[in-house]
């Protein structure tokens, strides 16, 4: 019987021990969170008004006038963990951000900062970058500006307003070009981000510079069906786009300009020679370059008797690898979507291109719509591929 009591009693005094716990309120850890989360969140709203005095007041690691000039319609930071030493700590949070009349969900990035706690226990943020395996943004990179255009919004650190400006009529004109050839079911609208160099262009991409150079452009974005996403990113990289004459330049654009109109249609179905292809197809449509002059690689190769046997895996796009056959797979690609043009019409390409993306998954997707859409299987678009190579480049 004492045991009971013993044990009766060490029952109730755990149990006192809990509530008190839960009565006496957050730990300092607990409650170091919810400081630096509203402090974070006076941060969030002084973006969001455009109010530098009340952001100053939130502390340093992004200078206001970096991104005073980006548009944004919402701007919100959640806190995930705080690690704090004394009156400094280090702070993981999530930044959820929307560009205005573009984002129709949020960008979502993770961010690491830096804190510390003034004689008044009062915080303010000392650093704020990206988290370890985040990319950057444009503003980490210096200070942004603005053009808009009548089709686009283009965002630039380290560029003129003048070259900002041409970026703009470059996606002026390539956006109602990808609706002649698509149609109009996108948005028809695209924001361009030009960074200083090649090395900003890896640093908004979370990759090593090597993987882009000689990359003129790449474009982000979510792919399949989607009703609420961030919109596609067309990511510059002027180092190679400054080596593009005027004709070079449009077709860059267009072509990523076509990944942003077909992105919806563009799921894991969809190989890298039809969504490339087909870039380029719309790219190429009215350029007026004949077939030898837009496949100088394949060319060489058929005029070699080395016309290619089948068409590129996805493997073959690889941008670490080599430039020559990089080059050759894009234009295998383009040959492929132009011959569909040629033989079976533009409407036709387009409604294949959407059929293979109707799958959800590769296995049988190009095999099925080759039958439905085109009256062909794979062997023979493939042997009749490489005639047309015979006979547009040879």
């Amino acid at each position: 019987m004492a045991g009971r009591r013993s044990g009766s009693a060490l029952v109730a005094l755990v149990v006192l021990l809990v509530a008190l716990a839960g009565c006496g309120g957050r730990s300092a850890g607990d409650s170091a969170t919810a400081d630096v989360q509203r402090l974070l969140d006076r941060r969030a709203e002084a973006v969001v008004d455009r109010d530098a005095r009340a952001y100053g007041r939130t502390g340093g690691g992004t200078d206001f006038a970096d991104l005073r000039a980006v548009p944004v319609a919402a701007w919100s930071y959640r806190v995930t963990a705080v690690r704090r030493t004394g009156d400094t700590a280090t702070a993981d949070a999530e930044l959820r951000y929307r560009v205005a009349g573009y984002d129709e969900a949020p960008v979502t990035t993770g961010r690491t900062l830096r804190l510390s706690r003034d004689a008044d226990g009062r915080w303010a943020v000392v650093t704020d970058r990206p988290a370890k395996k985040s990319a950057q943004q444009l503003w980490d990179q210096g200070a942004v500006r603005l053009v808009r255009g009548r089709h686009s919004l283009v965002l630039g650190v380290g560029q003129s307003g003048q070259s900002l400006r041409d970026f703009a009529d470059l996606a002026d004109r390539a956006v109602p070009a990808v609706s002649d050839a698509w149609g109009t079911d996108w948005s028809r609208r695209v924001v361009l981000v030009v960074p200083k160099s090649l090395e900003g262009m890896a640093g908004l991409l979370g990759s090593p510079a090597s993987s882009y150079r000689g990359i003129a452009a790449v474009t982000t974005g979510e792919t399949g069906p989607r009703t609420r996403a961030p919109a596609d990113r067309i990511i510059v990289n002027p180092d190679a786009f400054a080596l593009l004459g005027g004709l070079g330049e449009q077709v860059v654009v267009t072509h990523e300009t076509t990944h942003v109109a077909t992105r919806a249609r563009t799921t894991a179905a969809t190989p890298l020679w039809l969504s490339e292809g087909y870039a380029d197809w719309v790219g190429y449509r009215a350029a007026g370059r004949t077939p030898v002059e837009a496949a100088p690689e394949l060319s060489r190769a058929v005029a070699e008797d080395r016309v290619p046997t089948a068409l590129p895996d996805d493997e073959d796009f690889g941008f670490t690898g080599d430039a020559s056959r990089l080059a050759r797979s894009y234009e295998s690609g383009w040959t492929a979507c132009r011959m569909i043009s040629d033989r079976w019409g533009e409407a036709r390409l387009g409604a294949f291109y959407r059929a293979v993306g109707e799958h959800r998954e590769r296995a049988g997707a190009v095999e099925e719509a080759m039958r439905k859409v085109l009256g062909t299987t794979p062997d023979a678009f493939t042997r009749e591929w490489r005639s047309y190579l015979r006979d547009q480049l040879g």
